[in-house]
């Protein structure tokens, strides 16, 4: 089986890039990507049951792997949901499929992001792994517009064997992450004259 274009970019280029950076002399020391998880979770499926058929459907086609369906775990009488009761669909992603999703989702989903700025790099959990969010799983060329009757977001996290946020920033940037740029800031005259 080939190797996919990100994971034959993650050997050649970042591994040596990544030792350069943090002076790492082992090669199994450098970070990687260990799993991607996509999950959702659809508050209309309170009401309609069917929704989590077509959103699993449609997170399948997206990942190219069976999806879970995730069910409620106590009943909640004031959102009117029971124990048991399916409220969402998880799937985690490891080795092609984790860097062919990844693939796509750093050249062809979020690119297609309306008035995209890139990520915000606040989603870090101080060991490295990163969360981000999506308002609608449309970005992505293998979701049909025609036959979109419900959108829902989506939340991936990157799970990483970097030790530090700084470590897990680099790999995802290297990789292809599109980071939002930190805005300039203005200094004011008096502080200037100062």
């Amino acid at each position: 089986m080939s190797k996919s274009l990100l994971q034959e970019k993650y050997e050649q280029l970042v591994t040596p890039q990544l030792m350069k950076d943090f002076q790492i002399t082992n090669r199994h020391r450098v970070p990687k990507i260990v799993k991607v998880v996509v999950n959702t979770s659809i508050k209309e499926a309170v009401q309609d049951s069917k929704i989590i058929d077509i959103a699993a459907n449609e997170l399948s086609a997206l990942t190219g792997q069976r999806v879970v369906v995730t069910r409620a775990k106590k009943s909640i009488s004031n959102f009117k949901l029971r124990a048991g009761q399916p409220i969402g669909c998880c799937v985690t992603l490891r080795r092609d499929r984790m860097y062919d999703f990844v693939l796509r989702l750093f050249s062809v989903a979020l690119p297609r992001v309306r008035d995209f700025k890139g990520v915000s790099p606040r989603g870090f959990d101080r060991n490295g792994n990163f969360t981000m969010g999506l308002t609608e799983q449309v970005i992505f060329p293998e979701v049909d517009l025609n036959k979109v009757t419900h959108t829902f977001g989506m939340n991936i996290t990157f799970v990483t064997t970097a030790h530090t946020d700084e470590e897990g920033r680099r790999l995802l940037e290297l990789l292809g992450m599109p980071f939002r740029k930190p805005q300039p800031t203005a200094t004011t005259p008096t502080a200037a004259a100062a």
